[in-house]
């Protein structure tokens, strides 16, 4: 499946921005390339990454912007991989090879591993959206990760739902190598803060429809806590399952899955009280994600912003800095050594997270972390140490 755009019929708003930009048409193209599921079970988690790109990309289209003495616009070359690593690889060598792009832009560990066995070969960027920690130790020199490492929410999760709800927790998460990369590193975690695991039980979120026979089983370990997540409408229906099923404690969500797109699927805030994640934009308080926000609804109507939008819109807004400040839109190297200049340069309605720059590990630096709790079916915001 492919799908070429910045224009699609579903986003008028973004339609009419792109046709009021006037001499934009005429300018040359940069492509950039988005490797994501657009279908099965994570193609809502796909379809919010590119959401935040084709949103950046049609900002940006309003005035084109200018390298190296010469007017680009910008389109997004969006491929469906269904979350499938060895798909991810070939999209990745036919956005290279068809449409010449010098940026890619991969949603999933797996399908960012498979391409780091290949981009430099290719000479293309790639930009990770995973916090998986081992895509930053793999040291590889043209990739750029997006979030935060999850190693970084591990202390405020384990910390808020142990004093909570109790040292017994169940493993009940995604079975993608994503969710076994979170398991590996949460569980001596869990055991070093003087807990245990009393259930191990990793789930199909992305082709299971029907969470409930494995749900049972983890709650017969009779844990205090579940340990959930992945795409969000499936961590959701887990949610839901276990409230319905009898469970009484608390979750710790992995940070792929987005409290408030969770909540659409387990039946709102309620079910997920005593629930820790990651603070969802749509909630954060700053005046650079609310301003957004409103733009993303003038844009979508009411479709819920989520992280996944958000840090993808700043990476294609960053991306787009970088080459002005490489003097190249095809150089990836030269784009990836000023990536930290540009994201320190980006103005603030291109960077609604608060976005500082890039580590020297090659990934973003958040400005601010945001934890959020569930309690009394309010979302409310914790510390993150």
């Amino acid at each position: 499946m492919e799908i070429r755009m910045t224009i699609k019929a579903w986003s008028l708003p973004l339609v009419a921005a792109l046709c009021a930009a006037g001499p934009v048409a005429a300018q040359e193209v940069v492509n950039i390339g988005y490797s994501g599921p657009l279908s099965g079970g994570a193609a809502s988690y796909g379809k919010d990454v590119l959401d935040g790109m084709q949103m950046a990309a049609a900002e940006i289209n309003q005035t084109g912007f200018e390298v190296g003495g010469k007017k680009y616009k910008l389109n997004i070359v969006a491929l469906d991989d269904k979350y499938n690593p060895s798909e991810t690889a070939i999209n990745t060598r036919r956005l290279v090879q068809e449409s010449n792009a010098p940026v890619v832009l991969v949603p999933h560990s797996g399908g960012v591993f498979a391409v780091q066995t290949i981009n430099q070969q290719l000479k293309v960027l790639l930009l990770a959206y995973s916090s998986t920690p081992q895509i930053s130790a793999r040291g590889n020199p043209l990739t750029i990760r997006i979030p935060p490492e999850f190693t970084s929410y591990m202390n405020p999760f384990i910390k808020y739902e142990m004093a909570k709800y109790g040292k017994n927790v169940a493993i009940a998460n995604t079975d993608t190598d994503y969710g076994k990369a979170w398991t590996a590193a949460f569980t001596p975690a869990w055991n070093a803060a003087g807990g245990t695991v009393v259930a191990d039980s990793a789930m199909s979120y992305n082709r299971a429809t029907d969470f409930y026979s494995s749900v049972s089983r983890v709650i017969a370990a009779k844990p205090d806590v579940m340990f959930v997540g992945g795409p969000s409408e499936p961590t959701g229906l887990v949610i839901k399952q276990a409230r319905e099923l009898g469970f009484k404690g608390g979750f710790i969500v992995m940070d792929q899955a987005k409290l408030d797109e969770v909540a659409k699927t387990a039946g709102g805030y309620p079910p997920l009280n005593g629930a820790i994640g990651v603070m969802p934009v749509s909630e954060d308080p700053s005046p650079e994600s609310k301003a957004w926000v409103q733009r993303f609804h003038a844009a979508y109507g009411d479709r819920v912003p989520t992280q996944e939008s958000s840090l993808n819109y700043t990476a294609v807004y960053a991306t787009v800095a970088a080459m002005k400040l490489a003097g190249t839109t095809t150089d990836a190297a030269a784009i990836r050594a000023v990536f930290d200049k540009a994201i320190k340069s980006m103005p603030a309605n291109g960077n609604p997270n608060g976005m500082a720059g890039v580590d020297a590990r090659g990934g973003f630096v958040t400005g601010r972390a945001p934890v959020a709790v569930v309690d009394g079916g309010q979302i409310r915001s914790v510390s993150s140490n």
